[in-house]
Formats: structure tokens, C-alpha cells, sequence
């Protein structure tokens, strides 16, 4: 480039810039130089004396974020992230992108030409400045009714900011978008227990890292429950359990029975063995911790008396029944059928006609025991029989 100007100079846009952390920037300068021709054109950021600048294409901690048009260019450290745009008009454009805080530095453009003693650098140059944002909270933990701050802070000025964009557990807080860093919460519930945020608008990619509220509470909603349930039997056993809802937890649980002075048992679960009717009554549980305490409702515990069993009273039934017809059985008669026999009967049974008469005689048996005498008897009886049959 040849240009007709008979002095060195090199302007700046910005002589200060803020940029967040992740984003991209670009610097901006134009020159002149007083004769020849340009030969090469470089940023730099370091420079000793004695020493020659060094360009930030050659830079390793730039690599993969330097995009350039030019010398500039061949720093690794910016590959990928810088660029630079020259032109006829001698403007030049720096472009990095992912800034870094360790990006944070003074950035100087250096310009050389074809004549001797041709080199010039722009100094003072362009201060970057490479923020995240930061979100600080105070307190961090309240009591319920309790107001909270949170500002959202930067290291440096950004230029320029409309407003902040303000999240709660990674999603954006409904009408909280404000045009001032400051967020309050005013009389605190434990429904605002969570993890905060905030981002620059324009750059809601780039939330600050999160903050978490905790809202401490007294125990609440203390409830007792009964296993097993249903009815309750004397002799069995029950065990009640206390839930409440608080933070910090419950540190202390203690059991009463209603009209009872003194407490019945401590700890979470209180079980009841062996249960008599004398137990029978009203029990709550009382929840405690650092800050408050709280009473459940009262159970009611009916018992029942013991009452034999279906299966048992059915076995009854039926023992019964059984032993009635046993006795009926061993107290009724036995007949057995017999001719009548013409040789032992015929005194007693001789008929008008004087022929023997043929019907059954009938003889009760009944009375005899189950002895071997009764036993031969009725023998005796089967045999006299089977010989009238012959």
C-alpha cells in the first residue's frame, strides 16, 4: 500500500472494551504511515524491550480462535477464533471468538513498510477486559417472611446493557427481567427454596453459575399413620409412624395419648404390642426441630374383643351334631328278622287252621352289650336261623 501521508498513526475505536466470557469481540483501528508500502500488518499483546512483538497468529494460546486475513492469521493460539479485515481505506478488524478471561490484555496493531525504519505501533492500545457474570446472593438462607438480594455483577462495564434476565432452576423467572442488576424477594416462602441465576440480555447463553436459596421452616403437616390397618384385635400389635414436612428435619419425635400427662414413647415409629383394651384411645405425635414444633392430628385406636374364629365355631357346630347322632345311634334299637320256627314256637303261634304260621318274628336286641357273650348270642341266632331255612 502506498500512501501519500507524512505521518505514523494508529486510531482506535474503542480504547477499552468489556466483553463476557464465551462471547466474541472485535477490535477495530485505522492508520497512516508516511511513505512506501505497507509490507505487513499485526496485533500483538506482548511486547519486551529490545523484542520484537509477537504476532498473535504465532500465539499457541490463541489456537483454534483466531480467524485472520493476513499475518495475524498464522498464530495458532487464534486459529479458528480471530479475524482481521483489512482494505484500501487502511481500516483493520481483530475478531476473536470464545473469549477467555486469560484473553483479558492490552491489544496493539503494528504496522511495517518498505522504507528503512519503517515500523510503527499503536500505543496505547485497545484494553480488553474478559468478564463471566456472577451472581451473588445475600443471604443464601432465610427463615420463611424473610427478604433476599441478588445482583447480578460483572468484573467490568459491559456496553451496552438494556437489561438482566433473571432463572430459577434453569428456567427463566416469569416478569423478572429488569433494567437494574438488582433482583429482590420479598417475604420468602419455602416454595422459593431453589437454584438461581441471571444473564446479560443479549447474551442469555452465557448465564452466571447458579446460587441456592434455602428457606428454613418449622415442622408442618405432621400427620400419624397406623400398620397394620383395619381392625384391631386384642393381643395383636400395632407400630404409628409421624411425617412432617420441615427444614432443617425433624430432629425429635414424641408420642402422647390424650388425657396422659406424660409422653408414651420418642422416635419416628412407636409400636404397641401385645394390645389390651386398656390401650385403647387417642394418640398424636409431636415433630420437632431448630426452629419450631408442630402436633399431628389424633388417631383414634379401638380394639376388639377376642371372639373365636369362624372356622372354629363352624368345627364346634359340627362336633356337636356328630356326638348327637353317635348317642342317638347307641340308644336306639336293633332288629333282626327271624322265622318263626315250628319246634320253639308252635305253643305260642299255631294258627286256626292248625298249620304253623310263616311270618317274621321280630326280636329286639338292643339291650344286649357288645360283649363276647352278646356277641355268641346273636350268632347263635344267625345259625338257628339258617336252619329253618334248611
Amino acid at each position: 500500500m502506498v500512501l501519500g501521508q507524512n505521518v505514523w498513526s494508529v486510531t482506535y475505536t474503542k480504547k477499552s472494551i468489556c466483553a463476557l466470557k464465551g462471547s466474541t469481540v472485535e477490535l477495530h483501528c485505522s492508520y497512516t504511515y508516511p511513505s512506501g508500502t505497507v509490507t505487513t500488518t499485526l496485533w500483538f499483546t506482548e511486547s519486551g524491550t529490545g523484542v520484537e512483538p509477537k504476532d498473535l497468529g504465532q500465539d499457541p494460546e490463541y489456537a483454534g480462535r483466531l480467524e485472520c486475513h493476513g499475518d495475524l492469521g498464522q498464530d495458532p493460539e487464534y486459529a479458528g477464533r480471530l479475524e482481521c479485515h483489512g482494505d484500501q481505506k487502511n481500516c483493520h478488524t481483530l475478531r476473536i471468538t470464545d473469549l477467555r478471561e486469560s484473553d483479558s490484555a492490552e491489544y496493539k496493531f503494528r504496522l511495517l513498510t518498505d522504507q528503512t525504519g519503517g515500523k510503527y505501533i499503536g500505543s496505547p492500545g485497545v484494553t480488553l477486559s474478559v468478564t463471566d457474570v456472577v451472581l451473588e446472593m445475600d443471604p443464601t438462607s432465610v427463615s420463611e417472611r424473610e427478604n433476599v438480594t441478588l445482583i447480578c455483577r460483572t468484573k467490568c462495564t459491559l456496553d451496552p446493557i438494556t437489561a438482566y434476565s433473571w432463572y430459577k432452576n434453569g428456567q427463566p423467572i416469569p416478569n423478572s427481567n429488569t433494567s437494574s442488576p438488582v433482583y429482590s424477594l420479598f417475604s420468602v416462602s419455602s416454595e422459593d427454596t431453589g437454584r438461581y441465576s441471571c444473564a446479560v440480555e443479549g447474551h442469555e447463553d452465557l448465564p452466571s453459575a447458579e446460587e441456592t436459596l434455602t428457606v428454613t421452616y418449622g415442622p408442618r403437616n405432621t400427620s400419624v399413620s397406623v400398620s397394620p390397618s383395619g381392625e384391631i384385635m386384642e393381643g395383636s400389635s400395632v407400630t404409628l409412624t409421624c411425617s412432617s414436612e420441615s427444614n432443617p428435619p425433624v430432629d425429635k419425635y414424641t408420642w402422647y395419648k390424650k388425657n396422659v400427662t406424660s409422653p408414651k414413647a420418642s422416635g419416628q415409629s412407636y409400636s404397641i404390642t401385645n394390645i389390651i383394651s386398656e390401650d385403647r384411645g387417642e394418640y398424636y405425635c409431636e415433630a420437632e426441630n431448630t426452629i419450631a414444633s408442630n402436633n399431628s392430628t389424633a388417631l383414634m385406636i379401638i380394639i376388639a374383643e377376642k371372639q373365636t374364629s369362624v372356622l372354629t365355631a363352624a368345627v364346634g357346630i359340627i362336633v356337636v351334631v356328630l356326638g348327637v347322632i353317635l348317642a342317638s345311634c347307641l340308644s336306639g334299637f336293633m332288629w333282626f328278622r327271624k322265622k318263626a320256627s315250628k319246634s320253639t314256637f308252635d305253643t305260642r303261634h299255631t294258627a286256626d287252621d292248625g298249620q304253623g304260621d310263616s311270618s317274621a318274628v321280630y326280636v329286639n336286641i338292643s339291650g344286649m352289650a357288645m360283649t363276647p357273650a352278646a356277641a355268641q348270642t346273636v350268632a347263635t341266632f344267625d345259625q338257628e336261623q339258617d336252619e329253618d331255612v334248611q
